[in-house]
């Protein structure tokens, strides 16, 4: 799970910040702030206010607003307190019971496809990353044509600085968070590190440290844990910066994603649940918990808090092999099941018109772009291509959301479903194509949407055969599936066979969505992305002048394989099979 966190501000002086008890702990310290209202270049005029994680400028006369978005990784759904979780999470029940609780809010089932859509307002069919995620040594990253929420953000006047992991591709330098709109950047590049020594292995042998400051590699900070790490950077950046100036601030907490390490004081709070992988999970919930506390305290401390909003979302679902739980929802990280695009997420703001209530208003990940953009007084018109719309009245108000359908994918990579035909799709669609799609109360999946258990929570110290097959689907000679998701939100009556005039429709809706696709990029990896060709860490290794080589070399063996008539020759045949095995494989290693 992934957790997001943003703080808008807008055109008027601050209200007096609220009186702040002492810091609760040390994870958040931080020095005196570095600014004086007085003395501030901004003083004597309304100013956009910022965002924690985002700010936003307004006309004199209207309150300000900023916006923190915390992001936090592989969470699962019943990994919350307030979804009844044996997990402690006070400050985020809090947080949720204060503002607006999201319960009908979806993301992407992997990273880098959330963090994609977040940062682009875009399903992944356009921006050609529909198949698994971007690979440390892959020549891939978020298109460089797409314009960012940070970017769009910067346009209306914040400060943007983001905190945490990016995962969207580094092989150029052009590809770094602070080349596509963010001031500043602390955290890791790739997928997954080592909370300590903050060392990442994408196969035997090929290890390199990952964190990086700006475009620097930040040696000097090994050793710290790095929620806590985090959560003391955003607090000097609000200690630095003043709440007169707009802010867009991005947290993308590592927590909770494997390997699975907390500091033992952690630990300590849950030494007697049995299921060792779910006592780490869980003591790193609660770290993570508390940073975000400290980074509220710190919100108050420097006078930003009462103008604004604080957004949480996770990225994915909970993995439940290490310790996540989705219960009661079906499926887990990696699925297009429930459990794997459920989100959890809330809003938190004194500017909420209607708090302290729940929402069922469809909302997607692809939302916040427009909805942030609109908050800071920007513009994103239909010219932007966004699949995103602007859900604030729904959120704020209670209004009806603007969105009635989501497209959760089309994977046209993903392996084919064995039992699925054009013929089963009406011959429209080639069901054993990995898809998914809600529109209105159905929701579609074709091909293989992943492992389909609904697992209950991981209490036991190990699984005893009976209890493990109790909720397991052994039915593999299926292809289509279609679900009534507000009646049936645990997907257990499959209504396929008895609706074949919606499941029509929604395959219809596929094929209109899939001629907009463009090409998915997914290339083979790169021997020179290796640590040991960047002094052990890693890093951008490919310049603009080696990126046009390969795209001028691949043209070329594109137009003489196709000049060439002979058949395919022997070798040629078992090429091709170990390079779709080493995709199938690839695809697997999430």
């Amino acid at each position: 799970m992934l957790q997001l966190s943003r703080i808008l501000s807008r055109g008027v002086p601050p209200r007096p910040a609220q009186p702040v008890p002492p810091s609760p702990s040390p994870l958040g310290s931080c020095p005196p702030p570095c600014w004086e209202p007085d003395s501030s270049p901004d003083s004597g005029r309304g100013e956009r206010p910022g965002w924690g994680l985002e700010g936003r400028e307004e006309e004199e006369g209207k309150a300000e607003a900023r916006e923190i978005r915390r992001r936090e990784k592989s969470r699962g759904y019943h990994d919350v307190g307030y979804h009844g979780s044996d997990i402690e999470t006070p400050t985020l029940d809090r947080l949720a019971a204060e503002g607006v609780k999201l319960e009908n809010y979806y993301i992407q089932p992997i990273c880098t496809p959330s963090r994609s859509q977040l940062l682009t307002g875009r399903y992944q069919i356009h921006t050609g990353l529909q198949h698994s995620i971007i690979r440390p040594r892959q020549p891939n990253c978020l298109p460089l044509d797409q314009v960012t929420l940070p970017q769009k953000l910067q346009e209306a006047g914040y400060s943007t600085h983001m905190v945490g992991k990016w995962h969207l591709g580094f092989y150029r330098k052009e590809c770094l968070p602070t080349r596509r709109g963010f001031d500043t950047f602390l955290g890791s590049l790739t997928g997954n590190v080592d909370y300590y020594t903050y060392d990442n292995c994408d196969g035997p042998g090929v290890c390199g440290f990952d964190l990086h400051e700006g475009e620097s590699v930040a040696w000097g900070l090994s050793g710290q844990y790095s929620t806590m790490l985090y959560a003391q950077r955003v607090s000097h950046i609000l200690a630095s910066h003043s709440p007169r100036r707009p802010l867009f601030l991005y947290v993308a907490f590592q927590a909770v994603h494997t390997p699975l390490q907390s500091p033992r004081e952690y630990l300590y709070r849950y030494r007697t649940m049995g299921n060792v992988a779910r006592r780490k999970y869980a003591a790193m919930v609660t770290c993570m918990d508390e940073a975000v506390r400290n980074i509220t305290w710190a919100l108050k401390r420097y006078g930003f808090y009462n103008n604004s909003v604080i957004i949480f979302s996770s990225d994915n679902g909970g993995q439940t092999f290490s310790g996540g739980s989705n219960w009661p929802l079906r499926g887990r990280k990696g699925t297009y099941w429930e459990g794997g695009v459920r989100g959890l997420g809330f809003v938190h703001s004194p500017l909420l018109k209607r708090k302290r209530r729940t929402s069922r208003a469809l909302v997607h990940i692809t939302d916040w772009y427009p909805t942030l953009v609109g908050l800071a007084g920007g513009t994103a018109s239909a010219a932007d291509g966004l699949d995103g719309y602007d859900v604030w009245p729904a959120i704020s108000e209670g209004r009806a959301s603007p969105r009635t359908e989501i497209l959760h994918n089309i994977d046209p990579l993903y392996n084919h479903a064995r039992h699925g035909s054009l013929e089963a799709g009406f011959g429209i669609w080639n069901t054993a194509v990995q898809a998914a799609i809600r529109v209105g109360e159905w929701k579609l999946l074709t091909g293989d949407p992943g492992y389909g258990d609904w697992i209950p929570p991981q209490t036991l110290a190990a699984f005893p055969g009976s209890w493990w097959n109790l909720e397991r689907m052994a039915s593999a000679r299926q292809a289509v599936w279609l679900f009534n998701i507000s009646a049936d939100p645990y997907e257990r009556e499959d209504l396929a066979g008895q609706r074949p005039d919606v499941v029509r429709t929604l395959l219809a809706r596929l094929v209109d969505y899939n001629r907009t696709a463009i090409p998915v990029r997914y290339p083979a990896e790169n021997p020179r992305a290796h640590p040991d060709f960047n002094g052990g860490a890693w890093g951008p290794w490919a310049s603009d002048e080696e990126e046009e080589e390969e795209e001028e070399e691949a043209g070329r063996a594109r137009s003489f394989s196709r000049g060439r008539r002979k058949k395919k020759c022997k070798i040629c045949k078992l090429r091709s099979f170990f390079r779709k095995l080493n995709t199938r494989l690839m695809s697997q290693r999430i």
